[in-house]
């Protein structure tokens, strides 16, 4: 959690990709050596997250977010996510990602800046459309709010 540029900095795009290769198609042991670089493990983990057939926090609820964008609108629809099984997985993702927050001042990872790596990969729209920037810049100030209000929203 205190390695600088964590998320931030990319890892070995070849070794990101034999990473996914083995956890796809084979029994995958982090332990092994050649996987000690961090930034190719998050950077597997940022992929992971941006090939997911529909990302962390559901298309359904994209415009929800996007129109509710004052914190008080914004925290209940949060509250208001399905309580599905992948629902612990995200608070699990969340409270990762609070924890790298946490290591702020070791990783230089504030919270804008997780929020930057990860808005466009958590919360997008089903379809991208011509509001791209527009969309990116709410994506951020969404997941921001979710990093900072994370107690509030998953208690």
């Amino acid at each position: 959690m205190d390695i600088d540029g964590i998320y931030r900095v990319s890892g070995n795009l070849a070794v990101i990709q034999k990473l996914r290769y083995k956890a796809d198609h084979e029994e995958l042991d982090l332990e092994d050596g050649q996987w000690e670089d961090v930034h190719v493990i998050t950077g597997a983990l940022k992929l992971f997250f941006r090939e997911l057939p529909e990302p962390l926090f559901p298309y359904s609820h994209f415009n929800r977010f996007i129109g509710a964008i004052s914190k008080q609108m914004l925290l209940l629809s949060l509250k208001l996510l399905p309580r599905t099984i992948d629902y612990n997985e995200k608070v699990s993702y969340m409270r990762d990602l609070v924890k790298v927050i946490m290591y702020g001042d070791d990783n230089r990872m504030s919270v804008q800046n997780v929020a930057i790596v990860f808005g466009p990969t958590l919360l997008r729209p089903e379809r991208e459309s011509t509001n791209l920037a527009m969309h990116m810049v709410f994506q951020n100030q969404i997941v921001e709010l979710i990093l900072n209000e994370y107690e509030l929203i998953f208690s």
